[in-house]
């Protein structure tokens, strides 16, 4: 009993981490529980995404696909107050120009959005929308979760591989800057593989969903290799820029499959 109840204050932690949702406050909170916390990103990821799937139905039922992939677009970004789309930002402004380590971590560390930020985002939420609003509704719905879930795994995973990057007195995330094992990084596979199963619900075979996994690979493996050699590994923005890559690519590999295959 004591187990499942540490279990669930972890998911609760996940979501107070990842979301704005008006979650009851801990009584008391320990800074390692947002460490072990980030084996059920991938599962908030799902659960973020199976919200943003039923806007997304719910507006093309009232409204039209490019409507529908507007609005899921906006609820996602105040689901999670932009979260990761900060994220990305900010690795554009620090990674956009040919600027050394440390004034690459400065740019981070800016409030103050660019115009690599700038430019990153619109192309980023554009190829969004229009990749969703290009796809069948019931294709789109589960892109939408097999993306927001998988794409929140490609990018802790970075954690597991890379050393932190940044200065870890002023990290967002000192507890989860610090670690996160191997064998965390396999736990938190199980809700996005369990979607594997699921995507048989579309009468699509399950290795269909190879083409999506492959290029969010290519992306995050791409990301690692960037903040490696620019950076020396990892940061939390770094995180947020895989993920939103990650989310974009597996959008991306839905549209081939549904397309061409």
């Amino acid at each position: 009993m004591h187990v499942l109840k540490q279990e669930l204050r972890l998911v609760l932690v996940a979501l107070q981490f990842l979301t704005r949702l008006p979650l009851p406050q801990l009584a008391q909170f320990d800074p390692q529980w947002l460490h072990q916390s980030a084996r059920y990103f991938p599962l908030v990821g799902l659960l973020i995404g199976s919200g943003l799937a039923l806007a997304f139905a719910l507006l093309s039922w009232l409204f039209n696909p490019v409507i529908a992939a507007l609005g899921s677009t906006a609820c996602g970004l105040i689901l999670t107050g932009a979260f990761h789309e900060d994220g990305f930002a900010d690795t554009c402004d620090a990674l956009g120009g040919s600027v050394s380590r440390e004034k690459a971590l400065d740019i981070m560390k800016d409030s103050r959005l660019g115009t690599y930020g700038t430019a990153g985002l619109i192309l980023m939420l554009g190829l969004k929308v229009s990749l969703l609003a290009s796809l069948p509704i019931t294709l789109a719905c589960w892109a939408l979760i097999f993306s927001h879930s998988w794409s929140r795994w490609f990018s802790i995973s970075l954690i597991a591989c890379l050393p932190y990057a940044g200065d870890l007195e002023h990290a967002k995330a000192k507890p989860l800057a610090q670690h996160l094992t191997r064998t965390q990084a396999a736990t938190a596979l199980v809700p996005p593989l369990a979607l594997l199963l699921g995507t048989s619900w579309l009468a699509w075979p399950w290795w269909s969903a190879a083409l999506p996994l492959a290029l969010m690979l290519f992306s995050s493996l791409w990301m690692s290799r960037v903040l490696k050699k620019r950076l020396g590994g990892y940061t939390g923005d770094g995180l947020g820029a895989t993920q939103q890559l990650a989310e974009l690519a597996s959008y991306a590999g839905w549209f081939l499959v549904w397309a061409h295959v």
